[in-house]
């Protein structure tokens, strides 16, 4: 007898093994099935949505204690206010020192990716955005930005202000604090700007599609200024 007819008799034989296996466990609908590891099946503790009697309430899965915070959530107890806003400028202090260095480089990153589009790398309100036609942001080295305490700085970060929207979903707390040494950074490295200079025309680039279109001049909003 060949490999190849040896072969062929060991399958077979498995074959009828399978079948005889089958035939033997036959399903008894009056009768459980049987369990490998009943263990995995019936685990001794209560389930988590299943029903307990020995805690409060007869329920598995308690709610959480009154005031408590989940691991790694800081909570902001701020509003969305102008009023709230204020009261940040007055309690909230950065958490880090100006002479962190790792700090201030992960601000200028988050900065480039989140504000620079409006913003501009310097802070003067002449970012790509801006310069397409969107309302333009006031300049951060103007003094009114000047000498906005960091606390607000962090609020407007948090909830948006004018036509600012808020960053809280895409920005970390602790890098909003770090985008704000960033802006502190650019404040100092720069001379101030006056309020003519960021009232000045901005020049739009023309973004329509068709012959003859000329670049327009965009006049920022005085009112956007005040809000932001």
């Amino acid at each position: 007898m060949n490999g190849s007819a040896k072969l062929n008799w060991v399958l077979l034989l498995a074959v009828i093994g399978v079948f005889a296996l089958n035939w033997s466990l036959e399903p008894d609908p009056t009768k459980r099935n049987f369990e490998v590891l009943p263990g995995m099946v019936s685990a001794v503790p209560y389930e988590s949505f299943t029903a307990n009697p020995v805690l409060a309430g007869g329920a598995t899965m308690q709610l959480p204690p009154t005031g408590a915070i989940a691991r790694g959530y800081a909570p902001l107890h701020f509003e969305e206010t102008p009023e709230e806003a204020e009261r940040a400028g007055r309690e909230l202090e950065s958490p880090f020192s100006p002479d962190d260095v790792l700090a201030l480089g992960q601000g200028e990153r988050v900065f480039e990716i989140y504000c620079r589009l409006c913003h501009g790398s310097g802070g003067e309100g002449d970012g790509t955005v801006a310069m397409r036609g969107f309302p333009t942001p006031p300049s951060l080295l103007a003094p009114k930005a000047r000498e906005l305490p960091d606390g607000k700085i962090f609020h407007i970060a948090t909830f948006g202000q004018g036509n600012m929207p808020s960053h809280a979903a895409q920005i970390e707390p602790e890098d909003r604090w770090k985008v704000v040494m960033w802006i502190r950074q650019l404040q100092q490295s720069a001379p101030p700007v006056t309020e003519e200079q960021t009232n000045e025309v901005v020049e739009v680039e023309d973004v329509t599609s068709g012959e003859g279109d000329e670049a327009v001049d965009w006049v920022p909003d005085e009112e956007v200024h005040d809000e932001r």
